[in-house]
């Protein structure tokens, strides 16, 4: 079939063909997920009954606002709800430890969704006393102070103190603990 489709064909003519068949068998043999939408995400503990019973507890919150349902009605539900969730949240985790040999994957997965999002570095001062706030003039000021450790020049917001150190006390008289302080 490809000499009778490729004759009489040039070089190019005869790659396109061929790519445009490939790929058509491609999307024809190879099965791909479909991305979903906003409904279908939900934790992976969540049942498909918790979900409806959580959809409820939402309706009755809407009820208890309008004046329709009790508090202790709501109050309920919402206790229940989350006495259920709470199951559910355990079991996955036990699950997980369970299998985190076997499925490496899917522990390390729901181990780094736990983690907490990086925190900015707070406001920096420059050389020349300028409050610096982008993430660019950040990294240039870090950068000259770190480089400043090796070359020696300090920046004037070092915390050298002039003056005499520990070793030249001079004439001074150590300081002395009396009893009326203490």
């Amino acid at each position: 079939p490809w000499e009778t489709a490729l004759k009489d064909k040039g070089a190019e003519q005869s790659w396109q063909i061929f790519k445009n068949d490939f790929h058509r068998a491609q999307e024809l043999s190879i099965p791909r997920c479909k991305k979903l939408g906003k409904e279908g995400k939900r934790p992976a503990q969540q049942s498909q009954d918790l979900l409806v019973k959580l959809k409820g507890k939402v309706e009755l919150h809407r009820q208890w606002k309008q004046g329709q349902v009790s508090w202790k009605e709501y109050r309920n539900i919402a206790r229940l709800c989350r006495g259920e969730v709470m199951k559910a949240k355990a079991q996955l985790e036990l699950n997980l430890a369970r299998d985190a040999r076997k499925n490496k994957k899917g522990f390390y997965s729901y181990v780094n969704q736990k983690r907490k999002a990086k925190e900015s570095i707070s406001p920096l001062m420059s050389n020349n006393s300028d409050l610096v706030t982008t993430d660019e003039e950040k990294a240039e000021v870090l950068n000259n102070f770190f480089a400043s450790v090796f070359t020696g020049n300090l920046s004037p917001h070092s915390s050298q103190v002039d003056g005499p150190q520990d070793r030249d006390q001079g004439d001074k008289v150590p300081p002395t603990v009396r009893e009326n302080q203490i």
